[in-house]
């Protein structure tokens, strides 16, 4: 009785060692190197990315001076600005909004050329880095402040020189630059040196757009006589802009202002 006593302790004892070696085992799980977890790392990131730019928002560059004095902008070298898509997932642009729209017809997109490299396989990059927001959309993009919706009239210009909505004046305390208006001659047209334009009546899901800088916008005014008789499809529209990111003394909010309301 006692060797089968003391073999049963024995064996007892040889099992607690593996048991907690095993269970040791367990808890030490072995960490990859950093380096190994890299990758994964980048991969993540990327898909965040490109969900991001599709859709979020993305980054854009003011290409003009059309826009002055609200956002900056001479040879592609102003301001940077980040431009939402969530507003119009629930509604369309409205009076006011500052868009970035892809120039609708051929009259819009005429001077336009494409900004990716001759080279296959550079072009290839480019592409490849615009899905993250890291090199710009190859489309003729612009920005321009909505001022009519679909439905609504416009022209330009009461016996002050202020544009017409639906035969309401506009109040628009961005526009800084303008064509000179004189009352004596108050249907000098806006590509003469005035301000004369419309009436036209903007189709059910487009937008009458222009730039703040009257003087110097290719807006809608500039293409009355293509299909669309110069308006945007609300379906062009690339998004709402909302804030300037570059440079640094440029930081800050990019503000609707609804001129119809006055």
């Amino acid at each position: 009785m006692a060797d089968e006593s003391e073999s049963v302790n024995l064996s007892k004892d040889d099992e607690q060692p593996g048991g907690a070696a095993s269970a040791k085992g367990k808890k030490q799980k072995k960490q990859r190197p950093f380096w190994q977890e890299l990758p994964m790392l980048i991969g993540i990131a990327a898909v965040i990315a490109a969900l991001v730019v599709t859709f979020i928002g993305r980054p854009y560059v003011i290409p003009s001076q059309s826009m002055e004095p609200t956002l900056h902008g001479r040879n592609g070298t102003g301001d940077r600005i980040y431009v939402q898509k969530l507003s119009y997932y629930f509604g369309d642009p409205k009076p006011g909004d500052v868009v970035v729209f892809v120039g609708p017809t051929d009259d819009w997109n005429k001077s336009y050329r494409s900004i990716r490299s001759q080279n296959t396989a550079v072009r290839g990059v480019q592409n490849f880095l615009s899905i993250f927001g890291l090199v710009p959309p190859d489309e003729n993009d612009l920005v321009k402040r909505v001022i009519a919706t679909g439905g609504q009239t416009v022209q330009c210009c009461d016996e002050q020189g202020r544009i017409l909505v639906d035969g309401k004046p506009l109040d628009e305390p961005y526009v800084k630059f303008n064509n000179p208006f004189d009352p004596a001659r108050p249907d000098i047209p806006f590509n003469a040196g005035g301000r004369a334009f419309g009436p036209v009546k903007v189709p059910d899901g487009n937008l009458w757009v222009m730039g703040d800088n009257r003087a110097e916008s290719a807006d809608s005014r500039y293409h009355m006589r293509d299909e669309l008789q110069g308006t945007v499809p609300v379906d062009d529209v690339r998004g709402k802009a909302v804030f300037k990111i570059w440079p640094p003394n440029r930081w800050g909010p990019i503000r609707s202002e609804d001129p119809q309301t006055n």
